[in-house]
Order: structure tokens, then sequence, then C-alpha cells
């Protein structure tokens, strides 16, 4: 066991783990803007869809993390005091929460692709009505002056549905709930009886339950749309139904082991770095856990699910028919 001291930077092993991840948070950086990148030059009609909006927040948040574990290794050295309370907590914090919110807006796909069925029997109706609508008003003057406005502004946002609502809603609430504990931290400086590292043990928990959640949805959903895409004739679909069935493993594996390290261990609060014994190979060890296996390996097997909406969509509208 080494104790950790204020102004004491971190031993050779921890130091050679947190660059080490910090390399694996850039490169998978650059992979996700790279993808953006990519997916925008062969859609640029659409600003933004999932895939963009995905791609956009695995890339900040890797981002943030290599920022993190940066700024981590200095401030252990320099014996930075507000690194150790509200700035460490929130550097720590907000890289996760927008992982969280990609994954989120992941499961709402999920979630559009197993109820798709049932939407559109509930929208046929509306989307007659409308057709037959638009038919009437067709040959009015007022339509010339939108087709005109149309070919002046090609470009347009993606529909925001209710369950998109949904992830953006549950994203600011615990984005709000981040910030409050920062807060309370930041007052906790003072001469107080507040204890930051309560707080931020509250908020680690809060956490690590909504990512244990999480998991367990996907992996409810991914086996949902692998038995609906079992029931579709087509070898595309068939070899699809895998992908699907490996992110929904690789979602309860990845998820379940961080929500166990931030439950049972200090690794997620390492910030407060001068208030803990560790064992540095133990300690090593976990990190390696929590931060590689648990949020880099996500990316790499969920990166080419949302690839397949348009594909199954098709499928499970022949297989309706």
């Amino acid at each position: 066991m080494l104790e950790l001291r204020e102004g004491a930077c971190f031993p050779r092993v921890l130091v050679g783990v947190n660059v080490v991840l910090a390399l694996v948070d850039a490169i998978i950086a650059v992979l996700a803007f790279y993808q953006l990148i990519r997916i925008h030059s062969r859609n640029s009609q659409v600003v933004w869809t999932r895939q963009k909006v995905f791609h956009l927040m695995i890339g900040s948040s890797s981002m943030g993390y290599f920022i993190y574990f940066v700024l981590a290794l200095i401030a252990a050295c320099k014996g930075w005091p507000c690194w150790s309370n509200s700035c460490g907590f929130i550097v720590m914090a907000f890289p996760k929460i927008l992982f969280f919110a990609a994954f989120l807006l992941l499961l709402s796909f999920w979630v559009d692709l197993c109820h798709q069925a049932n939407d559109e029997d509930d929208e046929y109706e509306e989307s007659s009505s409308q057709e037959a609508l638009l038919d009437k008003t067709s040959n009015k003057p007022s339509s010339s002056k939108t087709d005109g406005h149309r070919k002046r502004f090609p470009l347009h946002f993606f529909n925001v549905g209710s369950r998109q609502k949904i992830v953006i809603l549950v994203t600011v609430l615990v984005f709000v709930v981040m910030m409050a504990c920062a807060l309370i931290i930041w007052i906790g400086m003072g001469k107080n009886h507040i204890d930051s590292a309560v707080v931020a043990r509250v908020y680690v928990d809060f956490f690590a339950i909504a990512i244990l959640l999480l998991g367990g949805a996907l992996a409810c959903y991914g086996l949902l749309l692998c038995l609906k895409i079992s029931k579709v004739r087509s070898e595309q679909a068939s070899s699809e139904m895998w992908k699907f069935a490996g992110v929904a493993v690789v979602s309860v594996l990845c998820f379940t082991s961080s929500s166990f390290v931030a439950l049972l261990t200090d690794i997620p609060m390492l910030y407060h770095w001068y208030r803990h014994r560790v064992n540095v190979v133990c300690a090593s060890l976990l990190l390696i856990v929590y931060f590689f296996i648990a949020f880099s390996g996500m990316f790499p097997a969920s990166s080419s699910v949302l690839d397949t909406g348009g594909e199954l969509t098709g499928s499970f509208c022949g297989y309706r028919a």
C-alpha cells in the first residue's frame, strides 16, 4: 500500500497507465472525428443525423478523457488544490456524461427499430391524411415559393423524435446534477461541515447505477432486435443480427464491469489522490478495467451498428408486408 500525498507525483506504474489510457483515448477521438467527417461527406444534405451526433459525442468524450488523464498527471505533481475538489470532479465527470448520452442515443435508435412495427400502424392514417392535404394544396401559388425556398436552402436538420427528446432531457438532468454536486464540492472547500468526498461519492454511485441500467436496457433491446431480425428472410439481416448480439453482450460486460468498479472502489475518485492509500498494481488494473475495457471498448463494438438502420427498416417493412 502506498499513500499518495498532496504535491507528490503518481508512482511510475500509475503514470504509465495514465499515459497509455490518454493515448488510447486520443486515438479513439481521432477515429470518431474521422468517421464523423466521412459520414458528413456522404450525407451533407442533412446537417445532423443520429450517426453524426453519436460519433461527435464519442469523439468529444474521448478527447475529454485524454484531457483528464493529462491534467491528472500534471495536477498531481504540481499539487493543484482545486483539482482535488471541484475542478478535478468536473473534468472527470463531463466526458462520462457525453459517453452516457451517446449510448443513450444508441438505445433510442434500438427502441425505434423494435417498436417501429407498432408505430407504423399508428402513423399510417396520419400520413395518408397529410398526403391528401398536400395533394389538394399542391396547385396553389404558394407552392412555387416553397419549392424555390427549398432549392435555395437544401440543408436541413434531422427530425427530433419523442425518444430523442427523452435522451436530451435525461442528459440535461444528469448534467444539472453533476454541476450541482460540483458547486457543493466547491462550497465544501471553505470552512464548513460539507465533506466533498462524500458528495463526489454519492454522484459516482448515482452515475454507476445509471450506467448499469443503460447496459441492461441495451442488452434487452439487443435481444429483442435479434429475435425480430431472425424472422426476416434475408441474408443481410441475418448477418447484421450478429452485430446487435455482439453489442448487447459487450454492453453487458463493459457497463457491468464499469459500474461495479465505481460502486466498490474509489478508482473514479482518484483525482483525490492525496486522500487515498492505494495498492499501485491493483489500482493500475482497475484503471484499465474502468476506463479502457468499460468505456473505450464500447466504441469499436457499436460504431457500425447505426449504419444498419436503413437496411433493417426496409427488412422489417418487407416482413410485415
